[in-house]
């Protein structure tokens, strides 16, 4: 029987405002600071800065402009191979080959379903040429980044952090985004905190950070007249973006309180399905919990087919899988979202060099069921793929009541009668 619609659309991650945003929004309007400097902009930088525990931050238009701007500092020349993250969004690796370098994928790993330390080492006794390695925290929840800035560090690459989920998660008591030597975080408008867009780059080189925010200015050089010296980009944040953003800042740890207890609701809901929540390692890191995401257990899935713009599945008792889930929610208008589909499956990057903790890339089956796939040590040879055919998202607003959340786990167990 199909459950009632909620009257209200419960969405994935949508923006929470507090009020305060209007206040520096509308300071940069009676102020006439309506252009890319200005005081919200100063406070936000000084504000990340002492949050994050980094010696610079310069605000940017976008977290995808702040990785961009990382990559740069980090000299990608044409043709360079860079080490990326395979499940992530596309803004984490699009930077590299804005600076014509060559992404190759790193399989990930699924106590964190971040880069597998394991792939990393392995793709560096294939490409020991590598001199840069970027690295996601997926949804929130930090990478093993101590052990993967070790592995950089013995092969003297570079580290860039994308920490555009993951703003005010920790790894042993440290903030993500300052473990690289540039990082960067966003505040898109589904991210935990919002400007509606903007980013900001991390670094504790001064001369960096100089860096940046001339390359974001059209890289204008000291003179009387409009010189340039050098490629610039129209990159520098909004004084108005920025006042959304000062508004916001303060309600980070209240966020992140929010988000932990949807997540804790649903491990509760969810416990005797044959399902688990996306990992925490809790002995180690303090995630964010921006979206709160579950894995359906391999003998608890009906048969699914994904293709490239669309999924199949066909109804089973006592089982399912995502598409048929996220069927559900949609008709029960409430918003999930598939799984980060892994960057070597997309169209534009499957050429792509791709690296599981066994070596150099692995059999790709074109359904994309992973157990078709399996090394030596019953380890799935594809593990990002295998995440992706069995994973969600889950809607995770923060504004979203305990009512709400309880129907939707209603709704996902209703799923597997």
């Amino acid at each position: 029987m199909q459950a009632k619609a909620f009257e209200d659309k419960v969405w994935l991650s949508s923006p929470t405002m507090h009020g305060e945003e209007i206040k520096y929004i509308n300071e940069a309007y009676e102020t006439n600071w309506m252009s890319t400097i200005g005081e919200n902009i100063n406070q936000i930088e000084r504000l990340v800065s002492e949050k994050m525990g980094c010696g610079h931050a310069v605000a940017l238009a976008t977290g995808t402009s702040a990785l961009h701007m990382a990559v740069k500092l980090a000299g990608i020349e044409p043709g360079e191979k860079v080490f990326c993250s395979d499940m992530t969004f596309g803004a984490s690796v699009n930077p590299v080959v804005y600076e014509g370098g060559i992404p190759v994928f790193i399989d990930s790993e699924y106590d964190t379903w971040n880069m597998d330390p394991v792939a990393l080492e392995k793709a560096f006794e294939i490409y020991p040429e590598v001199r840069v390695v970027i690295v996601v925290h997926l949804y929130g929840t930090p990478a093993k980044i101590d052990v993967i800035k070790s592995i950089c560090e013995k092969h003297n690459a570079i580290l860039i952090e994308d920490a555009a989920e993951s703003l005010g998660a920790t790894y042993k008591g440290k903030q993500t985004g300052t473990f690289g030597r540039y990082n960067a975080i966003s505040f898109n408008g589904n991210k935990i905190i919002t400007g509606t867009s903007g980013g900001i780059l991390l670094t504790n080189s001064t001369e960096a950070a100089h860096k940046v925010r001339k390359w974001s200015t059209q890289s204008r050089e000291p003179a009387p007249w409009y010189q340039h010296e050098e490629l610039g980009y129209n990159y520098r944040m909004s004084n108005i973006v920025a006042g959304v953003v000062r508004g916001q800042l303060p309600y980070l740890e209240e966020h992140i309180a929010q988000k932990k207890a949807i997540y804790k609701r649903y491990k509760e809901g969810f416990k005797d399905l044959p399902v688990s929540m996306n990992p925490v390692d809790e002995e180690n890191s303090k995630p964010n919990f921006w979206l709160s995401c579950m894995l359906i257990d391999e003998a608890a899935m009906c048969n699914q087919i994904l293709g490239e713009c669309e999924a199949f599945y066909t109804s089973e008792k006592g089982k399912s899988c995502p598409a048929e889930i996220l069927e559900m929610l949609a008709k029960c208008n409430a918003e999930g979202r598939p799984i980060w589909k892994p960057m070597h499956m997309q169209p534009i990057y499957q050429r792509n060099d791709f690296v599981t903790r066994e070596g150099n890339g692995c059999e790709k089956t074109k359904d994309y069921i992973a157990s078709d796939s399996i090394g030596k040590d019953g380890h799935p040879l594809d593990v990002g793929m295998d995440i992706f055919y069995r994973g969600l998202c889950l809607p995770s607003d923060n504004k979203m009541t305990v009512e709400q959340q309880d129907r939707i786990i209603k709704i996902v167990r209703g799923c597997f009668d």
